[in-house]
C-alpha cells in the first residue's frame, strides 16, 4: 500500500491541534479587555501603593517570564496558561510604559512614537520572515515568538497612548474612553464594509481582517487602561476614587469566570 505524501489536510490538521492561541470569538474580546485593565490597576498597586517600585518591577518581570515559559512549553492552547501570561504581558507591559516616563523622563508623546515604531518593527520582521501576521498561523516556536513580541509592544503602546490623551492631550481618563471606543466602533464598521458590502473587486484591495484584529487589538489597551484609571484614581485626578486594588479584584473576578467557562467549554478552541 502506498503510503500518501503530506498535504494541504495535514497542515490543516497541525494547524488544529498545535495552534497556540484561542479562536477569536466575542469572549476573546472581553476577556482580553478584561485583563487589559486589570493589568493597569495591578501595576500601579504594586508600584504606587506596596512595594518598593523596583522591586515591584522585577518582580513583575520574573512572573511575567514564568508566564511566558509556560505558556512557550505547552504543546497546544490551554485557556488558563494563555490568559495568564496575556495578564502577565498586561502587567509587566504597563510597568515597561510606567517606567519609561517616570523614571526616565520619557514624554508620554515620545513613548508612545517609540512603542509604535518598535511594535512596526516587530510586524516587518514577522511578515518577512513568516508571510503571515494572521493570529491563526501561530502553531510553530518562531511564529509564536513574533506573536508574543507583537503583544508586549501593543500593550506598552496602549499604556503610553491611553496616558498620552488623559494627561498630556488633558482629555481625562472617561473622555479617552470615549475616544478609544470611538477608534474601535470605527474600525469594526470599516472591517464589516470591506467584507460584507463592498464588491468582491474592492474587497481584494481592501485592508483585510489581520490588519482590522491588530487595529482593534492594540485600541482594546488604551481602552482597558483609560477605564481602570477612571475606576481607581482619585477624584482629584478625574477618577472615581475606588483604588488600584479594589478595581484589580473587581476586574479578577469576571476574568477568573470566563477563563474557567472557555476552558469547561472550549468553546474558543479550533475544530
Amino acid at each position: 500500500m502506498e503510503k500518501q505524501m503530506p498535504g494541504p489536510i495535514n497542515s490543516s490538521y497541525a494547524q488544529r491541534v498545535l495552534t497556540k492561541v484561542p479562536e477569536i470569538t466575542i469572549y476573546f474580546w472581553i476577556v482580553k479587555l478584561l485583563t487589559t485593565a486589570m493589568g493597569e490597576s495591578v501595576s500601579d498597586y504594586f508600584v504606587f501603593h506596596f512595594f518598593n517600585p523596583y522591586v515591584a518591577v522585577v518582580t513583575g518581570f520574573l512572573v511575567f517570564i514564568i508566564s511566558l515559559i509556560l505558556q512557550l512549553s505547552v504543546r497546544r492552547y490551554i485557556a488558563g496558561v494563555y490568559w495568564f501570561a496575556v495578564l502577565m504581558v498586561a502587567v509587566f507591559g504597563t510597568m515597561a510604559a510606567d517606567v519609561t516616563h517616570v523614571v526616565l523622563g520619557v514624554p508620554y508623546l515620545v513613548s508612545t512614537a517609540f512603542f509604535a515604531v518598535a511594535l512596526v518593527i516587530i510586524f516587518t520582521f514577522w511578515y518577512l520572515v513568516e508571510k503571515t501576521l494572521s493570529i491563526h498561523s501561530i502553531y510553530t516556536p518562531r511564529r509564536e515568538a513574533f506573536y508574543w513580541a507583537a503583544v508586549l509592544a501593543t500593550f506598552a503602546l496602549g499604556t503610553a497612548a491611553g496616558d498620552m490623551t488623559a494627561f498630556t492631550l488633558k482629555l481625562g481618563f472617561f473622555s479617552s474612553m470615549g475616544l478609544f471606543s470611538a477608534f474601535i466602533v470605527t474600525v469594526a464598521v470599516f472591517h464589516y464594509i470591506v467584507k460584507n458590502v463592498l464588491p468582491q473587486g474592492h474587497r481584494r484591495r481592501s485592508p483585510n481582517a489581520v490588519f482590522a484584529f491588530w487595529l482593534a487589538y492594540i485600541l482594546t489597551r488604551p481602552l482597558g487602561a483609560s477605564c481602570a484609571d477612571w475606576m481607581g484614581k482619585a477624584r482629584g485626578m478625574g477618577g472615581l476614587g475606588w483604588g488600584d486594588g479594589l478595581v484589580s479584584v473587581i476586574f479578577l473576578v469576571p476574568i477568573f469566570g470566563f477563563v474557567w467557562y472557555l476552558a469547561a467549554s472550549r468553546i474558543d478552541v479550533k475544530r
